[in-house]
């Protein structure tokens, strides 16, 4: 029985599912199916019901789970205690990251991580900011870089790094390129390009909306702020963006602030109050990268080089 085994049969159970299991062990579907069939033969027991769509723990392996995690549990603590005693910082740290995301500061701090502490391995996941925010939650996910509504996500802690304003981006002969003032209610006549839903942006522009009881069209949707701009720019319905994002744009697309709506697209980084060495370093060196930043804590040590304090055009997710 190895640990990675335990690890695997883990991430199966609490995913309920053997493909979203190897994304998040950053191996194949294959190799995970394998190693769990060597690990129930070594046990003589089924761990999982495979005949339904979702991997349903047996009472085998309902019974093994929280053994599994202790042991799991014990491993990571066997390697903090000796990393403490010889102040070496080792193990795996999971960061995730808005998709699309071009935030210069944030490479930053994970490259000069990386030179700080070697022996950690670090995975960077993208997703939408509601996926990010429940692997977070879960301990799935160490840190995220996040677009949101709100400064802290229930439950998490967070630094803000980028509050803006929404803008309407169009071409310059549409006809609200010409307003001196755009409101919510003037997007209900065009078509809507804008961010899915789960996203930050798309989240505050969702909450505008529902307070003035409006419904606009959504026509299109897409993940990242190039391909918004490419389709306004073709005239095939009006961008919601955040300032930033528009101001990338400026050559081929007129931004306007939408007026009534007071509620600032954020970009945060999360993370859980509970978290071991690695988080802690990382965050420091996000301090740094960043410039700063109330809800981080202080860098542990001195003589890392600072990263650039510039956040380029967060697409805010």
């Amino acid at each position: 029985m190895e640990l990675r085994q335990l690890a695997y049969f883990v991430a199966v159970a609490e995913e309920q599912n053997f493909t979203r299991a190897a994304e998040r062990v950053h191996i194949s579907q294959s190799g995970v199916s394998a190693q769990i069939r060597q690990l129930e033969r070594e046990l003589g027991a089924e761990l999982f019901d495979r005949s339904a769509r979702t991997a349903t723990l047996t009472a085998a392996g309902a019974a093994a789970l929280a053994p599994a995690r202790a042991a799991l549990a014990a491993a990571a603590a066997v390697g903090q205690a000796v990393g403490d005693v010889a102040g070496v910082i080792r193990g795996r740290i999971t960061v995730g990251m808005v998709v699309g995301c071009t935030v210069t500061p944030l490479f930053d701090a994970l490259a000069a991580f990386h030179r700080a502490h070697p022996g950690v391995e670090i995975a960077l996941l993208e997703d939408n900011s509601d996926r990010l925010i429940q692997g977070v939650r879960a301990g799935a996910v160490d840190v995220a870089l996040i677009g949101t509504a709100t400064a802290a996500p229930a439950g998490l802690e967070a630094l803000t790094l980028v509050g803006e304003r929404l803008v309407v981006a169009v071409p310059p002969d549409h006809p609200l390129a010409h307003r001196r003032r755009v409101t919510l209610r003037d997007l209900t006549d065009h078509p809507v390009i804008c961010m899915p839903a789960g996203t930050g942006l798309r989240t505050v522009f969702d909450q505008a909306c529902a307070a003035q009881r409006l419904q606009p069209v959504i026509a299109l949707q897409a993940g990242a702020a190039d391909a918004m701009a490419d389709l306004a720019a073709r005239g095939l319905g009006v961008a919601v963006l955040s300032e930033s994002m528009a101001e990338s744009y400026r050559d081929r697309l007129n931004s306007r602030v939408i007026e009534d709506v007071d509620i600032p697209a954020l970009l945060c980084l999360v993370w859980r109050a509970a978290h071991g060495p690695a988080v802690r370093e990382l965050l420091a060196h996000a301090r740094r990268a960043f410039g700063g930043g109330r809800g981080l804590p202080e860098p542990a040590a001195a003589g890392d080089d600072p990263g650039d304090s510039r956040a380029s055009h967060p697409e805010e997710q």
